[in-house]
């Protein structure tokens, strides 16, 4: 039996963008930018420099998602509604993964940053250079991507199934959200935050993070399939 829905765009964008923001990679990566500017640079140059770190972390997802979505838009249906099936079900399992954490941290598969990206990153921050921040968060966005970027998969394959004006407009509205809490966490420093209070946070909240992304990433991708094969028909 097929179900007619509409699916809340807006609604669903946002949530997924909140969910996708806490990203505990890009904030970790931040803090540690910011821990370094504090000691080295002035405040000025720590609001500069972390907001070049931000502006480049959103080019490099807005980018990134674009072209995911003219590939998916523009691949005929019927190969469309497979890949929506596979997306589905790997978004699914990631979502689990991501459950998985919050009970088990650490232990057995995780959707992290491989361990020689994460000492990449590492080192990068250590070069306190404009070019070299810039390099920075096309690097973070580009290899966070692929293990943490489920919510955007999930997201584009949605707004595949009508590319216009409003999918990029709507786009553009994610990835703003997504760069948001690194706004204000950079604000917060540069305000007065002591950054070991923040480190602390992010260390207390990582699992809670996972879990609210892997519960948006299973209902995500069980939409998805049920989509795909015509139980849900969107209007």
């Amino acid at each position: 039996m097929t179900v007619q829905g509409y699916l809340p765009t807006i609604g669903t964008v946002t949530i997924t963008a909140l969910v996708d923001s806490i990203n505990p990679c890009a904030i970790g990566v931040l803090i540690l930018l910011a821990s370094i500017l504090v000691v080295y640079k002035s405040r000025k140059e720590l609001l500069v420099y972390g907001l070049l770190y931000i502006f480049f972390v959103y080019i490099t997802y807005l980018l990134a998602g674009l072209g995911i979505l003219y590939f998916l838009s523009v691949i005929p249906i019927k190969i469309s509604e497979y890949i929506s099936v596979v997306v589905g079900s790997i978004i699914v399992i990631g979502g689990l993964i991501e459950i998985k954490d919050f009970f088990w941290y650490g232990q057995g598969i995780s959707l992290s940053i491989p361990a020689d990206k994460a000492k990449k990153i590492q080192e990068m921050t250590k070069k306190l250079t404009l070019p070299a921040v810039i390099i920075l968060g096309i690097f973070v966005a580009g290899v966070e991507l692929p293990c943490t970027g489920g919510p955007y998969l999930a997201i584009l394959v949605f707004l595949s199934q009508n590319f216009n004006f409003t999918a990029f407009l709507l786009l553009v509205f994610y990835n703003i959200i997504f760069v948001m809490p690194l706004v204000v966490i950079l604000l917060m420093i540069y305000f007065g935050m002591k950054i070991q209070v923040l480190k602390r946070w992010k260390q207390a909240n990582r699992t809670y993070m996972r879990l609210g992304t892997g519960v948006i990433l299973v209902l995500l991708g069980w939409l998805l399939i049920l989509i795909a094969n015509g139980t849900i028909n969107l209007s």
